[in-house]
């Protein structure tokens, strides 16, 4: 993916409580130059983000509102030359003494040129055993895993 401001955005809304039971699984993407944010951003629920290469963002990788669970494993992040958006996490409109609370977690991720996650919550808790869909490839491979990424190529009258 490239040159797109607003990139994933999983989660109806704030107040669409009925979310909390989504379970989503964001693997294998090359999130490359000219994005900006929502790689994605959560609402509520599970996020499995797990072997994708982020090597550009402007403003932020992961994001979250209203309490999501966020299981971040064997990434690599590759943060802009921009001192102001090294964080890869970014929590919406909402005040620490809330986001403190929240499990967001990073596991095996590779931080380079000074890339850093914001963990929050219990660490380590049974929302992270309850809907880990793989297992996490060592960050290291993330380059060869997501080198084919990208949109299909088919053609009218051929398999894809």
């Amino acid at each position: 993916m490239t040159h797109h401001n607003k990139v994933m955005l999983l989660g109806h809304s704030d107040t669409y409580t009925q979310d909390k039971n989504m379970q989503v699984t964001i693997a294998f993407n090359h999130f490359g130059e000219g994005l900006v944010q929502r790689m994605p951003r959560c609402r509520h629920g599970y996020f499995h983000v797990v072997n994708n290469d982020y090597t550009h963002w402007e403003m932020y990788a992961i994001g979250g509102s209203a309490a999501p669970t966020i299981n971040s494993q064997g990434n690599r992040f590759l943060a802009p030359n921009d001192n102001t958006f090294k964080e890869v996490t970014k929590r919406e409109d909402t005040p620490k003494s809330k986001w403190k609370n929240w499990n967001w977690r990073s596991n095996g991720d590779l931080m380079l040129n000074g890339a850093f996650f914001t963990s929050s919550g219990a660490g380590a808790s049974s929302s992270y055993a309850r809907a880990s869909s793989l297992a996490a490839k060592p960050s290291s491979l993330v380059g060869s895993i997501t080198s084919s990424a990208g949109s299909l190529k088919c053609r009218k009258g051929s398999r894809c």
